[in-house]
């Protein structure tokens, strides 16, 4: 299945006001289990910088640029995309929200970014969808200062991107690879140039659940018709308390195997 359809209609619905939109990054906040993990390394980072050039690299609908840029003013956020729709609207958005500490522009993390610009690089569910993923980490090497880190969220080889071994098939079309063994990632990072870096997996054994129930349900559900859009909001009021629970189960234990990758990497 394909979900850029999906995200594009959820995103015309929510781009009617800068509510409508506030309040459509506050359920991505509280229904994505990647958002829990990411939010709770971005937290620990924060914590110690009150001042930072940021690149949120693949920002999509600009939700960990908006938490981060109204946190702290005194953050420099750059974020780049390959979607010029979905830039345009965060430029629109943020303006009127006031916040100047974000700019966002098209760019393709393929491509040279810069060189010792970055105190922090956010990736978040991007490697997944790049085949040239060596060099895309040389780029993120080049474009950090000595001491930045670098933050990924992707999928593990664990059954990332709900693959089934039966079919061999992603739930999710748009990805180029499934997921990423452990293994595997930290190698291409150290081709990249990281020496220093901390893997662990994320969707666990209530990821998984939670997921299935915030996420792969509804977004089947709209695949087949968008008419499910009007019971969606009933949907969540049924299934929310669980997968809430779900996911801080998920983020605050360890996982010995989980379908997905939380990944620090430092210059």
């Amino acid at each position: 299945m394909n979900y850029d359809p999906i995200k594009k209609d959820l995103g015309n619905v929510f781009n009617s006001s800068t509510a409508m939109r506030k309040l459509f990054y506050k359920l991505l906040d509280l229904l994505l289990l990647r958002t829990w993990h990411v939010h709770r390394e971005m937290k620990a980072w924060m914590r110690e910088k009150p001042a930072a050039m940021i690149l949120d690299a693949g920002s999509g609908f600009g939700q960990y640029s908006f938490y981060m840029a109204s946190k702290n003013r005194n953050y420099s956020i750059d974020a780049i995309d390959v979607k010029d729709d979905q830039i345009a609207d965060c430029n629109q958005f943020f303006a009127k929200c006031n916040l100047s500490n974000a700019k966002f522009a098209v760019g393709d993390l393929t491509q040279s970014i810069a060189v010792n610009k970055y105190d922090f690089v956010l990736c978040v569910d991007v490697m997944e969808h790049i085949l040239e993923d060596v060099q895309v980490f040389k780029n993120f090497h080049q474009a950090m200062k000595p001491g930045a880190m670098l933050l990924i969220s992707t999928p593990s080889d664990q059954g990332g991107s709900d693959v089934h071994e039966e079919t061999g098939e992603s739930f999710i079309g748009e990805h180029v690879r499934d997921g990423y063994p452990k293994e595997e990632m930290a190698e291409k990072l150290r081709q990249a140039g990281f020496d220093k870096m901390e893997i662990l997996y994320s969707y666990g054994a209530p990821g998984k659940i939670a997921w299935k129930l915030s996420m792969k349900y509804p977004m089947t559900m709209l695949n087949a018709s968008k008419a499910f859009f009007i019971i969606l909001p009933f949907y969540y009021i049924i299934t929310y308390p669980f997968s809430y629970l779900l996911n801080w189960l998920d983020t605050y234990t360890k996982h010995s195997t989980g379908t997905g990758l939380i990944v620090k990497a430092w210059k």
